[in-house]
């Protein structure tokens, strides 16, 4: 008499606390990547990276850091979150200045979700020596 063995079944393990790839695409973890910026350890030293952490900031539903990184001028009293929306994606697809030798940079990207596409210019600028957003401008694909 033969025994049949169960089929086997892969088991994925849960991605350990702090080695959770970060949301906005670069191969660090989310804590060495965005959280840092997220948590205000450090400040973005960037327009991209700036841009790169507001998005993983709208991924994480992280309303006080996308608060603080508006410009004053520009900034809404609050972030109405979608609770539908599941992005997926960011692509950076050219950037403008926005280094440590400038004080205004311009970062142009799309931004991909469950259903469709985000594709703007941001206006970024530096405000106390910190990379703020002011606003940006929608484009077509």
């Amino acid at each position: 008499m033969s025994r049949r063995s169960a089929p086997s079944r892969r088991h994925t393990a849960p991605t350990p606390v702090g080695r959770t790839p970060c949301p906005c695409g670069l191969a660090q973890t989310y804590d060495a990547c965005c959280g840092r910026f997220h948590r205000g350890t450090e400040s973005a030293p960037t327009a991209e990276r700036l841009m790169r952490s507001r998005y993983s900031a709208f991924v994480r539903r992280d309303e006080a850091y996308l608060l603080r990184t508006w410009h004053p001028r520009t900034r809404p009293p609050g972030v109405d979150f979608d609770p539908g929306m599941r992005w997926t994606g960011l692509e950076i697809l050219d950037t403008a200045d926005g280094t440590a030798f400038h004080t205004t940079g311009t970062v142009t990207f799309r931004a991909s979700f469950r259903g469709g596409v985000l594709h703007e210019r941001s206006r970024f600028e530096r405000v106390g020596g910190a990379w703020v957003y002011v606003d940006g401008d929608f484009l077509d694909d």
